[in-house]
């Protein structure tokens, strides 16, 4: 026997976990997942999310409502008949008839070790709060925001120079096998649900453009982890005056480093920084419209010499 699913996802990061479920031999009923956006050079073309692609190569039906408010859609999905629901990075609320318009409900594969980090960026908050773990949890969804008990935990450590997106990528395939074990053991009644907690409850509210500047004020330890944490989207960033006018540059990478001195001083010809308190070594850069490169192969191209002060923070 195998379950009826509906996968409800839209990014990169969801579809291991659906190649993964049918690989194990689920029946997808449908794969629903955002609309297409205006993407391309111009913005001029409707671009199919990364769910919707994959579907597509499976040969899977695929569902793009825009919400759920409609009683139709509803009924739509209902029909169905799924036995579950499964949820990776939709990016829609989901109204209590669709948390509970299959037999078994919805369940969702959460990139935190909750209740630490609910919300929308918990992988990236989990970099800038300069966590040592972080993991994925299979939770069976209600009417909350990521409250809902837990099925399934994996936890995954966090390197010292581990960026946002080499954690995003790890995880993603943790959560894709996390999910398949919880939706076979599911399916054979053998899943047991633990509610969350009381404590330890945090919010990972959605990255905001202005905290993205990178404050020089603050010791090296947080700066690191800023960079890192925002690496490689949307990056965070330091503006130098380069041939004579400002210009702004993200910082992909870094590294604490010995030194001190004036924050935002440059301490040496290969980009140490002073801080607040320390230094760090940007260690991977990109101007605006150019590729991300080691900082050796930036600095032979954008000078930043030695003694030039960059702005602390934001202004």
């Amino acid at each position: 026997m195998s379950l009826s699913i509906i996968f409800m996802g839209t990014p990169e990061f969801s579809v291991p976990t659906l190649r993964s479920l049918v690989d194990a031999g689920h029946r997808i009923r449908a794969v629903y997942t955002q609309p297409p956006r205006p993407g391309g050079r111009r913005g001029l073309d409707l671009q199919k999310s990364p769910v919707h692609q994959a579907a597509e190569l499976l040969g899977l039906p695929v569902a793009t409502p825009v919400n759920f408010k409609d009683l139709e859609e509803r009924q739509r999905f209902r029909d169905l008949d799924a036995h579950v629901a499964v949820v990776v990075a939709y990016g829609l609320l989901l109204p209590e008839a669709i948390l509970t318009g299959t037999r078994f409900g919805c369940y969702n594969g959460h990139a935190s070790l909750l209740p630490r980090w609910r919300g929308a960026a918990p992988i990236q908050r989990a970099i800038m709060a300069g966590d040592k773990k972080t993991g994925m949890m299979v939770m069976k969804m209600n009417k909350g925001l990521d409250t809902g008990p837990v099925a399934l935990t994996r936890e995954v450590e966090i390197g010292d120079t581990m960026t946002a997106g080499e954690l995003h990528d790890k995880l993603m395939l943790v959560g894709a096998k996390a999910m398949v074990e919880a939706m076979n053991k599911l399916e054979h009644d053998e899943l047991p649900l633990t509610e969350q907690p009381a404590d330890g409850v945090v919010y990972a509210a959605k990255i905001d453009k202005g905290e993205t500047r990178i404050d020089f004020s603050k010791p090296a330890a947080n700066v690191h982890n800023h960079i890192r944490g925002l690496s490689p989207f949307p990056g965070a960033w330091f503006e130098a005056e380069i041939a004579g006018r400002p210009e702004r540059i993200k910082v992909l990478g870094s590294e604490l480093a010995e030194g001190g001195g004036t924050p935002g001083r440059v301490l040496t010809d290969d980009l140490v920084i002073a801080c607040g308190f320390g230094a760090v070594r940007l260690t991977k850069l990109q101007k605006s419209g150019g590729k991300p490169l080691a900082a050796a192969d930036f600095l032979r191209g954008t000078a930043i010499a030695q003694g030039t002060t960059l702005a602390a923070g934001p202004t």
